[in-house]
């Protein structure tokens, strides 16, 4: 649990710094920054989206994923929790600003490799390098965040806590269950999802990235029956 700490606290760290600068800088400064996040975001989604090598299960996962979050209306219940988190914490933000800088630094920081990988190893090894390495990497991208998004996403520190402080907790009975390929290919869907960040930072469209969350639970499912139908024989 302490690795999930660690990396929730570092975002938080990152957030206050980016913070500080966001109140420093100027429209035109800002507006950089902004897009310098959205491109950064791109590379990363582009660079874990090419782990991917079950184009077809991706294919099916995002469009079928997207269609169940419009049907759960997983984007609105998101804005919700901004506006709740905005009306108890952050009084003086914009609610859509805040839930969405929210929703996206969460997407972000969660959806990769190495924060399955790094909770697996610190929960059933105790090694936390990983988790620490990427600690310092979210970090650094909370400062950018922030400063182009606001304050939401100091908030994304408690879905770090969350999600991989559970991951920590239940490591020894969930890494059985995760292949390699699943990492991967988990880890590919999750940087179309970065992408879409990216797309809705430089204002190239607005994607309800939110809506495409169901699509981590289907690859996984799709790996995992692909290994059940698909294994050789004994």
């Amino acid at each position: 649990m302490i690795a999930a700490v660690v990396n929730a606290l570092a975002v938080l760290a990152g957030s206050l710094l980016g913070l500080l600068l966001r109140t420093r800088l100027k429209d035109g400064y800002r507006n950089v920054v902004y897009g310098g996040a959205g491109l950064v975001s791109l590379a990363i989604g582009i660079s874990m989206s090419l782990q991917s090598g079950k184009i077809v299960y991706l294919a099916l996962s995002i469009i079928f994923g997207g269609i169940l979050g419009e049907w759960w209306k997983i984007e609105d219940g998101v804005l919700h929790l901004g506006e709740f988190l905005k009306r108890h914490f952050a009084k003086g933000e914009d609610g859509k600003g805040f839930a969405y800088a929210f929703l996206d630094s969460s997407v972000l920081f969660c959806v990769g490799a190495m924060a399955l990988v790094g909770s697996f190893k610190a929960g059933t090894e105790g090694n936390y390098d990983l988790i620490f390495t990427k600690s310092v990497m979210d970090g650094f991208m909370a400062v950018v965040l922030t400063a182009a998004m606001g304050i939401g996403v100091a908030f994304s520190s408690l879905t770090i806590l969350v999600y991989q402080g559970a991951l920590t907790l239940l490591s020894q009975w969930v890494k059985p269950l995760v292949s390699d390929l699943m990492l991967k290919e988990i880890s590919g869907t999750g940087g179309l999802l970065v992408i879409a960040i990216g797309i809705n930072l430089l204002g190239m469209a607005k994607i309800k990235t939110a809506n495409f969350l169901p699509a981590l639970l289907l690859i996984a499912a799709f790996i995992a029956l692909d290994g059940l139908l698909f294994a050789a024989p004994a």
